[in-house]
């Protein structure tokens, strides 16, 4: 097995241990599991010629997320601030210690953990498709089940927020995906809300 497969296999395993379950095709699955599959189809569709370092980053972005439960800290903006920073050093520490037990030297490591902490964010090209393939994943699998349990103007609100973070090749790709009615009629109210002067 080469050093990314490998790696990929570690994440993947740390991963299985999600003790969240969602379904799919009939059976309930861990849901981090689910979750950086998803990540690596996307990044495959919309970046396929990613680095190896991307690569990894995308399919370790939740990495044991379910250690560090948002409710652990104050449910409020610099709370939530505070919890997205925890999670990704964590996802760092723990891809790192994955990574370097695959093969991969420290310099590599540190990329990776660069990526996965978000670090130069729209001046990094590939943070920034990191940060569009998480984005389209979100519209692909999770904004119905989000959609249902918000008020429509949240809903169009949270998607112009995602919209504002993404590239002009991630906003190209999301208006391309194949989305239930409901969630392309909110992402279009976003895109209009984005671009009104």
């Amino acid at each position: 097995m080469d050093r990314l497969s490998k790696a990929i296999a570690g994440i993947d395993a740390a991963n299985g241990r999600d003790p969240n379950r969602v379904p799919l095709d009939g059976a309930e699955v861990p849901a981090e599991l689910v979750y950086g599959q998803r990540m690596s189809a996307m990044l495959a569709r919309v970046y396929p010629n990613a680095s190896e370092a991307l690569q990894l980053a995308v399919r370790a972005q939740h990495i044991r997320r379910w250690e560090v439960p948002r409710s652990t800290y104050p449910m409020d903006r610099p709370g939530y601030l505070r919890w997205r920073k925890e999670l990704g050093r964590k996802h760092a520490e723990w891809a790192g210690e994955i990574l370097a037990a695959s093969g991969y030297s420290a310099e590599e490591i540190a990329r990776v953990g660069s990526l996965l902490r978000k670090e130069n964010l729209r001046r990094d090209a590939e943070t920034q498709a990191l940060e569009d393939v998480a984005a389209l994943v979100f519209l692909a699998h999770y904004a119905e089940d989000f959609a249902a349990k918000h008020p429509p103007e949240k809903v169009v609100n949270i998607l112009a927020k995602t919209l504002g973070k993404m590239s002009e090749h991630g906003k190209e790709a999301a208006c391309a995906l194949d989305l239930l009615p409901a969630v392309r009629h909110a992402l279009e109210l976003a895109i209009a809300e984005a671009t009104d002067p």
